[in-house]
């Protein structure tokens, strides 16, 4: 007998296809792993088993079957996006337990495409931290249940790692597709900016949140942000010879990167050296100012969230981080800052097609009610842990993380690809010749 759970999207799809396997029958056996496995895991904050086992004889009905690139594919979707039918939480219980008219555009797309969805996946509150932890449940690792799947994607990162699902929606708008994956052990773009839909009226933190995958190969990445974006997959190509630059600096001051993340980084330029690329060490010019930026960006998004929702009802921390976000609104809307750190970003990118770097300075923190702790503590652990990621938000550029490696605990290690806007496709070539040399297990060993 054929099992389902743990195939990649792209092999579940041609076999739906194919009619080796129907979309009931793959749908099913992905629902039964969830019920198996979610108890430990805690990636969902709703399961649509009967829905989505509806929607498969939906999908395996329709006339136009065999040109699905997602026939019969479970996937999740991060609680902060529209599905049909069900409430959008985000998180907190100050938001309206109230089932949602439409879908978001991205999961519409999906839809279109063959995707069932099989349930929304935990997200911190109002999507701030970079810990999954909060009213609604806690993600946990599942390479190491003792961590933080991250966040704030952590519940769609989570899913996919431990075979649940193949592929996850989530969103990115200080790292929250790259934090988790990088944890995780899977493959993520966080587009370019308005390379993929936000949706009208949806929070955006102002431009800098990108809609984007959660996958467990550079194929299944590659398929599905096709989809998000509209697009024909591209043909995988050699990206030809690239200017390489390798940065292990931080872009904080006073934060650095641990052994395992500088020695991924430090691998995978040999590998890409390997390959043919031209690959140098070169820092970008991070102003001193970009932890004052991102922070006030940081705040200020959620700040806006916040305000149609009732305070009494969001965690300390959340608040906390709000009221800080509230004197940033007016500055931040107006996007000087951010194109200020473009134009001092660009000329590195004259010189260099590519960056790469750690995609996180250490692990994730021990999994637990974050929620619970102090601002400053919540604060603390995640521009320590998770600092490489928030700049490519401010610039608006696509960036990448992909497994290279692995900790001394065994769980995966990763890397981070920065293109300039336009490159999504070249990044994921670049991916996939990393994938080509340096393969790694697809999920979790769970059972």
């Amino acid at each position: 007998m054929t099992t389902w759970a743990g195939r990649t999207a792209a092999e579940i799809s041609a076999a739906v296809r194919e009619k080796r396997v129907t979309p009931r029958e793959v749908v099913a056996e992905h629902l039964a792993r969830i019920e198996r496995l979610d108890g430990r895991v805690g990636a969902f904050r709703t399961v649509r088993a009967e829905a989505a086992l509806a929607e498969a004889d939906e999908v395996a009905a329709r006339g136009d079957f065999a040109e699905l690139p997602l026939a019969g594919v479970p996937v999740a979707v991060k609680d902060n996006l529209a599905v049909r039918g069900e409430s959008r939480r985000i998180g907190s219980a100050a938001t309206p337990d109230t089932p949602a008219p439409r879908d978001h555009v991205t999961v519409a797309r999906l839809r279109a495409a063959g995707a069932v969805v099989v349930g929304l996946t935990n997200v911190p509150e109002l999507c701030v931290f970079g810990t999954t932890d909060g009213v609604l449940g806690i993600a946990r690792n599942p390479w190491d249940p003792t961590r933080s799947a991250g966040g704030s994607s952590g519940g769609s990162a989570a899913a996919v790692a431990a075979g649940m699902v193949p592929i996850a929606l989530g969103n990115d708008g200080m790292g929250s597709l790259r934090i988790p994956a990088a944890n995780c052990g899977l493959v993520t773009i966080k587009p370019g900016q308005g390379v993929v839909p936000t949706g009208d009226g949806d929070s955006t933190w102002f431009g800098m949140s990108e809609n984007g995958p959660l996958a467990t190969t550079v194929e299944d990445a590659r398929l599905m942000f096709s989809v998000l974006a509209g697009t024909e997959p591209g043909p995988v190509s050699a990206p030809g010879v690239l200017r390489v630059a390798v940065s292990l600096r931080s872009p904080l001051a006073g934060v650095t990167i641990s052994r395992p993340y500088a020695a991924a980084a430090r691998d995978a330029a040999g590998l890409l050296m390997r390959a043919g690329h031209q690959v140098r060490r070169a820092d970008p010019p991070y102003p001193l100012t970009l932890a004052t930026t991102s922070l006030a960006h940081w705040t200020a998004g959620p700040a806006a969230d916040a305000r149609p929702l009732d305070p009494r009802l969001l965690t300390r921390r959340t608040r906390v981080h709000a009221r800080l976000g509230r004197p940033f609104l007016r500055t931040v809307s107006s996007g000087a800052s951010r194109e200020q750190l473009r134009r001092r970003l660009e000329p590195f990118f004259a010189e260099h097609d590519v960056l790469l770097t750690p995609a996180l300075a250490r692990r994730s923190p021990k999994a637990g009610p974050w929620h619970e702790r102090g601002w400053l503590s919540n604060v603390l652990v995640n521009t320590n842990y998770s600092p490489l990621t928030p700049a490519w938000n401010l610039t608006g550029w696509p960036a990448l993380a992909v497994p290279c490696g692995t900790l001394p605990s065994g769980a995966p290690c990763a890397v981070q690809l920065v293109g300039r806007p336009g490159t999504e496709s070249r990044l994921l070539d670049l991916a996939g010749q990393l994938e080509e040399r340096n393969p790694w297990q697809r999920t979790a060993p769970m059972d």
